[in-house]
């Protein structure tokens, strides 16, 4: 075969092997095997719910409308304008997940910067540091919250209660910390932008209150992957009763090919734990949850996670955790908030890095090395520190 038909080989295909051989080879133990579905099943079920209600909230108009409102709460001064993104980006990142922020804001921000003629790399770079420092807020927020929920509630203890001030600390230093490197950029003012027509002001209507009531939802505890099925499901009659046109082709609307990846890095790590892998990060990640062992496990999430990429680095050190609240969260401070450092350390700087190309803001790798060396390290501090606080 040649190099070039080995090239159009759908690259899917090798994930979907994966996911059947380890099971049926035996490679994968056959309990091994039925706990993982009953732990990541869920979480793939969500993914999909999500990217649904995410693809129909951009196709009513719901991201370029709330840019729009933030350009003009701002009032035609830049710094302002530049907050108001943050709290987009921040609040996107909580309720539709890291991802979404990723590949769905991230070009409404940019052509905003554009339209007010302000710089749109320090928009760009604020989203994507949000989009992963941001991401310890909800349960939804990072797949790594979810696949630690399980053991939380096995533990008796509430998502919310043990992160919320390591998620607060994370986007405070974040929003500090970018507001003081690109104060000079963020100087000036600019014209008040018009509100946007949304293609059916109905049909925005009703994708913002569902939406508002999917994120009360979540909060409240409803499980992930029901909550937004149902809101995929009610989105989905809106557009056909409405007889609006599908923002992505049907096909497409759920990600399947990632999901075959994402199952085919769980069946994978899965399948090392049960060949003797886990003892060797364990001697890596230690015990204990006084302050300089949860530190230390924090940073061996985050080298992992920019050496690998965070959802495998994550399945790899949850035994290491031991099943203590405190050292689940611990990792996820490792594995959420500091994957910045690569442009690879976590799937949504990925996603982020190609939206900003598709809309030609060219950001070399170096940008973004750059902002993680400075951002990682603060980020990752002030939340464990926040975590030990309230401990």
């Amino acid at each position: 075969m040649s190099p070039s038909r080995r090239r159009r080989r759908p690259w899917w295909l090798l994930a979907a092997a994966a996911v059947v051989a380890a099971p049926v080879t035996g490679a994968l133990p056959a309990d091994d095997a039925r706990a993982l579905l009953e732990r990541t099943g869920p979480v793939l079920l969500f993914v999909a719910g999500l990217t649904v209600v995410a693809e129909l909230c951009a196709g009513a108009g719901l991201f370029a409308t709330a840019a729009a409102a933030a350009a003009r709460a701002a009032r035609g001064h830049r710094a302002l304008l530049w907050g108001a993104v943050v709290l987009l980006a921040t609040a996107c990142t909580a309720v539709l997940s890291l991802d979404t922020t990723a590949v769905l804001l991230t070009p409404v921000v940019i052509a905003l910067a554009r339209r007010t003629h302000a710089p749109p790399l320090p928009f760009a770079l604020a989203v994507v540091a949000l989009s992963n420092t941001a991401s310890l807020v909800l349960p939804v927020s990072n797949l790594t919250n979810l696949l630690a929920t399980h053991e939380l509630d096995a533990a008796g203890v509430s998502y919310l209660g043990l992160m919320w001030a390591p998620a607060l600390a994370a986007i405070v230093v974040t929003v500090v910390v970018l507001a003081v490197r690109d104060r000079h950029a963020l100087r000036g003012t600019y014209t008040t932008v018009p509100a946007t027509a949304a293609p059916d002001p109905l049909v925005l209507r009703l994708t913002a209150a569902t939406v508002a009531v999917m994120a009360v939802a979540f909060v409240v505890g409803t499980p992930p992957a029901l909550a937004a099925g149902v809101a995929a499901v009610l989105l989905v009659v809106v557009q056909r009763v409405r007889r609006r046109p599908w923002p992505v082709p049907p096909a497409d609307m759920v990600p399947w090919r990632t999901l075959l990846v994402v199952a085919a890095l769980f069946v994978t790590v899965a399948t090392a734990h049960a060949h003797g892998m886990g003892d060797v990060l364990a001697a890596a990640a230690g015990d204990g949850t006084d302050p300089l062992a949860l530190l230390r496990l924090a940073v061996v999430g985050a080298l992992a996670s920019n050496a690998v990429n965070n959802l495998p680095a994550f399945l790899a050190l949850d035994p290491a955790a031991g099943g203590d609240p405190l050292r689940i969260a611990a990792l996820l401070i490792g594995t959420g908030v500091a994957p910045l450092v690569t442009p690879w350390g976590s799937l949504a700087t990925v996603l982020w890095w190609q939206r900003c190309r598709q809309v030609l803001l060219d950001v070399p790798a170096r940008t973004i090395v750059r902002q993680g060396l400075l951002l990682a390290p603060l980020a990752l501090l002030a939340a464990v520190a926040a975590l030990v606080g309230t401990s």
